[in-house]
């Protein structure tokens, strides 16, 4: 039974294996991308829960997967929605609903702390997974890098 609870310090290194699995076909003017050291911080910030959240999946066979999402505030939803930021489910637990399980216990933690709407930007290939969980495709994102 896959058992999905709030990420510990001590599940740290699990994360960055998978996040290291995400990030290594991105790439930023031609060079990989590293932020371990600012993955590092940012994961310990949303331990706290303030202005995000992980959760992880584990089952007997160990660590399966993570959900990190953050806590926005908007004048459109007259207060505070939740953003998807990155979900990463280990290769040999897809298709086992692990990937939904933790988009769900999402969308459970943001409507239990009174977020109007959650989102996320998915890539092409992940919209009709999303779609099959109650999400509606409405726009694209455009992004500016600052630093």
């Amino acid at each position: 039974m896959v058992d999905v609870r709030k990420a510990r310090s001590s599940d740290e290194d699990n994360v960055r294996k998978l996040l290291k699995v995400l990030l290594a076909d991105l790439l930023i003017d031609g060079s990989p991308v590293d932020k371990s050291e600012l993955a590092s911080e940012c994961y310990c910030a949303l331990l706290n829960e303030e202005r995000g959240s992980v959760l992880v999946a584990e089952d007997e066979s160990g660590f399966l997967g993570c959900i990190c999402f953050s806590y926005n505030l908007a004048i459109r939803y007259g207060g505070e929605y939740a953003q998807i930021e990155e979900l990463i489910v280990n290769e040999n637990a897809r298709g086992k609903r692990v990937g939904a399980l933790l988009v769900q216990a999402s969308i459970d933690a943001a409507r239990e702390r009174g977020c109007r709407e959650i989102g996320l930007y998915a890539k092409e290939p992940t919209v009709l997974f999303y779609e099959k969980l109650g999400f509606v495709y409405e726009a694209s994102e455009l992004r500016q890098r600052l630093v």
